[in-house]
C-alpha cells in the first residue's frame, strides 16, 4: 500500500513503510485526510459520504505513528488510483441533459451548421453550475499532492524527525516544469500554424502541435516535416473530432487502430483526444509513449471528472501528462477574460506543489489581435520564470522521457551517502524531507547526488557537529510555500 507514495517521491522504501490499520469497509465514498485533502475510496474507522459536501470523516485522526512505520485506516494506492482514474464520478457525477451522451450527438451533427455565436451559448449553458461543484477544487486540484505529503510528514515523524532522501521530480535544479500545446482544430488554425512558430520562437519556447488527422482539414507530410524541422512536436489529435471517440468500446477501439497508424505516419509519440473526452480503461488500446487527455479538474470541460494531480503519472504504460491549467477557449469564451490573471494564479499553485502546468492554446482562437496579445503575455511570464531558474520549459516528449526516466531510478547507500542510479542519473538532483516544526519543507543536497548521512550510528539522536557542517541553516524566507526547494 505505498506504491504510489514511492513511486511519487522515489524515496527508498525503508522510509515508507505504511500499514493498513484494520480491515476498511466495503462501502466507498468520500472522506478527508487534514483538513484540505478529499479522498475517495474506503476506510476501516469512521464511515465515508457519497457525496463530497458536507462534513467528512477525518482519517488523520485514526493515523498511527509508530517508530519507523506508520499505520493508516485506508489504502492510500487505492485513493491515489481512484482520484487520478477517475473513480470516484461514478458517485458524484451529476450530467444534466445538456451534458449527456444525446446532447453530445445532436451537438457534434449541428456544429458544422451552427455559427460560432450560437455554439458558444449552448456551450455556456451546457456548463451551467460548474461554479458549484465541490470536487474537484478548482481552478487547481492538488489532492493527490496533498495526500502525498501528509504520507511523507508523518513517516518523517515515525522516523524521529530524521531527514528522507528522495529523488527531486524534475531535471538538474528546476522547482518545476511547463509545456505549452496547440490543438489545431480547423483550417484557419492549420494556417495560422507558421506564424504562432514564430511567436513561440520569439520567447525562446518550443511547442507541440496536435494534428487532426481526417475530415478537418487537408495535412501533408510537407506541412508535418515544416513543423518538426524547426524544433517543434507534432502528435495526433482525435481522428475526426467529432465527439464520439468513447461513444462505445467497439467504436473505439475500431477508431483506435486507425489512430495508431496515423500515430507511425506522424512520428508522433503522443496522443490527446477531442475536447478531452476520455475513458482510461481503454487506453491500452492506444500505442503512443505519452497521452494528454486528462484534465486536473474539468469544471469548464463537456466531460466533468478530473484527475486531481498536476503530476505525471502512468497508466498502465502510457504515460499521462494532465492538463492542468484552464484552455484557452474557456478563458476567452466562457469566463470572458482576457487577461492572464488566471493562468498565474493556476502557475502559482501548480508551482507550490512543484508541478507541470500544461497549457492549451487553440491556434484557431488567437488569430485575433486581442487573444494573441493575451497569449503573448503568458508567454512572457513563462519565459521570465524560467530565467529565474524556477521553471523547466519542455517539449511534452522530454516530459515523457524524463518521467520515464525517473522512474527507473533509486536511491542507494554508498557508505554513508545517497546516490542515484539508473538512467539519465546526471540530470537527477537528491533532496530531503525535513520537518519545520509542523510543516514539511524540500532540502536540496549540498552535493548533487551524494550527501553524508546526518544520523550517527547509535539511537541517542544526531550528530549536531554534522548538522552544523553540512546542513545550511533554514532562511524563513525561503521557506514560505511548504514544501519548498531552496535553491
Amino acid at each position: 500500500m505505498n506504491r504510489t507514495f514511492v513511486d511519487y517521491y522515489r524515496c527508498p522504501e525503508e522510509f515508507s513503510r505504511c500499514f493498513l490499520d484494520g480491515e476498511p469497509s466495503r462501502h466507498l465514498g468520500h472522506f478527508r485526510f487534514g483538513p484540505e485533502a478529499i479522498c475517495y475510496g474506503s476506510i476501516s474507522k469512521g464511515t465515508v459520504n457519497p457525496s463530497p459536501d458536507g462534513e467528512l470523516h477525518d482519517a488523520m485522526k485514526d493515523a498511527v505513528v509508530e517508530r519507523g512505520a506508520l499505520r493508516l485506516p485506508f489504502d492510500p494506492d487505492q485513493v491515489v488510483d481512484n482520484l487520478r482514474f477517475e473513480r470516484y464520478c461514478g458517485s458524484s457525477r451529476t450530467d444534466s441533459f445538456l451534458s449527456g451522451a444525446l446532447a453530445n450527438k445532436l451537438y457534434y451533427l449541428a456544429r458544422p451548421f451552427l455559427g460560432v455565436s450560437v455554439r458558444r451559448h449552448l456551450q455556456k449553458l451546457r456548463l451551467a453550475g460548474w461554479q458549484s461543484i465541490p470536487f474537484p477544487h478548482w481552478p487547481v486540484d492538488r489532492t493527490v499532492e496533498q495526500v502525498h505529503e501528509t504520507m511523507l510528514r508523518l513517516c518523517v515523524q515515525a522516523h524521529d524527525g530524521e531527514e528522507v532522501p528522495f529523488i527531486w521530480f524534475w531535471p538538474e535544479r528546476f522547482l518545476s516544469c511547463a509545456i505549452v500545446t496547440h490543438d489545431v482544430e480547423a483550417v484557419e488554425g492549420r494556417d495560422f500554424c507558421p506564424a504562432l512558430m514564430d511567436i513561440d520562437e520569439s520567447f525562446g519556447i518550443k511547442s507541440s502541435f496536435q494534428l487532426i488527422p481526417e475530415q478537418r482539414y487537408a495535412l501533408s507530410l510537407s506541412f508535418i516535416e515544416s513543423i518538426r524541422s524547426r524544433g517543434f512536436e507534432v502528435n495526433v489529435h482525435d481522428l475526426n473530432h467529432d465527439g464520439r471517440l468513447f461513444a462505445s468500446e467497439a467504436n473505439f477501439r475500431d477508431r483506435a487502430g486507425r489512430i495508431n497508424q496515423y500515430g507511425r505516419a506522424f512520428g508522433a509519440h503522443g496522443f490527446r483526444s477531442g475536447a478531452l473526452y476520455r475513458n482510461l480503461a481503454w487506453c491500452g488500446a492506444l500505442e503512443f509513449s505519452y497521452d494528454m487527455s486528462v484534465p486536473n479538474a474539468a469544471h469548464l470541460d463537456p466531460q466533468r471528472g478530473g484527475c486531481c494531480t498536476v503530476m505525471p503519472y502512468f497508466i498502465g504504460k502510457i504515460l499521462e501528462l494532465p492538463v492542468t491549467t484552464t484552455q484557452d477557449y474557456s478563458l476567452f469564451y466562457i469566463l470572458n477574460q482576457y487577461s492572464i490573471h488566471l493562468w498565474k494564479s493556476q502557475i502559482a499553485e501548480i508551482m507550490e506543489k512543484h508541478g507541470l502546468a500544461s497549457f492549451i492554446v487553440h491556434p484557431d482562437y488567437i488569430v485575433e489581435s486581442r487573444t494573441r496579445d493575451t497569449y503573448k503575455s503568458l508567454l512572457a511570464y513563462l519565459a521570465e520564470l524560467r530565467s529565474e531558474g524556477k521553471i523547466w520549459i519542455a517539449l511534452p516528449r522530454e516530459v515523457n522521457e524524463w518521467w520515464r526516466a525517473r522512474s527507473q531510478m533509486k536511491l542507494v547507500r554508498q557508505g554513508n551517502n545517497w546516490v542515484i542510479e539508473g538512467p539519465e542519473k546526471d540530470k537527477a538532483r537528491i533532496a530531503y524531507a525535513v520537518l519545520d516544526g509542523d510543516r514539511l519543507t524540500y532540502e536540496p543536497s549540498l552535493k548533487y547526488r551524494e550527501r553524508p548521512r546526518l544520523r550517527e550510528d547509535s539511537d541517542l539522536g544526531y550528530d549536531i557537529k554534522a548538522l552544523e557542517t553540512h546542513r545550511p541553516r533554514s532562511n524563513p524566507a525561503q521557506m514560505r510555500s511548504a514544501p519548498q526547494m531552496i535553491s
